[in-house]
């Protein structure tokens, strides 16, 4: 259940969306562990990993953490790993150094962010 209270914290329904498909898709290649573990060499691997990859895309756009997580995907025994997961946290985590201008959106001005701690 704490997965469930963690995406209704997500504000974004493309980003709720990405979660649930990373998710999904690491406990596919878990639980079928069989079908996936020759890595890029199985068919069902590598079009599981195109989709995910695509739908990864279209939800939240280009991100860095996804290159290394398809270059991950095609390794055996790396999908044990949950990889699109990790990724998409990387991708969508918003974390701002301390001391770095907040870069807003155009629009009415936000409530001023807590950066005491």
């Amino acid at each position: 259940m704490r997965v469930f209270d963690f995406l209704k914290s997500v504000k974004s329904p493309e980003q709720r969306l990405a979660w649930l498909v990373a998710l999904a898709a690491d406990a596919i290649q878990i639980v079928a562990l069989p079908l996936f573990a020759p890595g890029g060499f199985s068919p069902a691997d590598t079009l599981l990993d195109l989709v995910v990859a695509g739908v990864l895309l279209r939800l939240l756009g280009w991100h860095w953490a996804f290159l290394p997580t398809f270059a991950a995907e095609l390794v055996p025994g790396l999908d044990l790993f949950p990889t699109w997961t990790a990724a998409v946290f990387f991708a969508t985590r918003q974390q701002i150094p301390p001391g770095e201008p907040e870069i807003l959106p155009p629009g009415p001005a936000p409530a001023r962010r807590n950066t005491s701690g």
